[in-house]
């Protein structure tokens, strides 16, 4: 039995009702694994109850001295927070993290713009994304 990675679908996130299909609103996978990541990313510890753990914490960094430190420590806290809850879908390939402290980067003041790199487990698809917290 062959499993096609390529016709995988799961739910969407935000979960929300598909108005055509009148049911949940899916996604294909390499969007699925996107959304989580995005989430994971943008959760801080604590917000959920059934996981207090889950999430990276990048919004409460923002508020840090902008600093080479802080890039070096939001890289190390997203390597951490990925490999530990999506590891099993995702094998990363790179972490960048550009601060608004540096005017070159284009970005205001208090502001990190985190772009993951990324290979899918199932389908060895190379993947990007960018997330931008202030």
């Amino acid at each position: 039995m062959t499993i096609r990675h390529d016709i995988r679908h799961d739910y969407a996130y935000p979960l929300r009702i598909d108005a055509g299909a009148r049911q949940l609103a899916r996604a294909n996978y390499p969007e699925h694994v996107n959304q989580l990541l995005r989430q994971l990313l943008l959760t801080s510890p604590g917000e959920r109850v059934c996981l207090p753990e889950f999430g990276c914490g990048l919004r409460r960094l923002v508020f840090a001295p902008q600093s080479d430190a802080l890039t070096a420590t939001v890289r190390i806290q997203v390597q951490q927070s990925i490999n530990r809850w999506l590891g099993d879908q995702v094998r990363l390939t790179d972490v960048q993290v550009l601060s608004g402290a540096n005017p070159a980067n284009g970005l205001d003041e208090g502001s990190l713009l985190i772009t993951v790199s990324y290979t899918l487990v199932d389908t060895q698809t190379p993947a990007t994304l960018s997330v931008k917290v202030s």
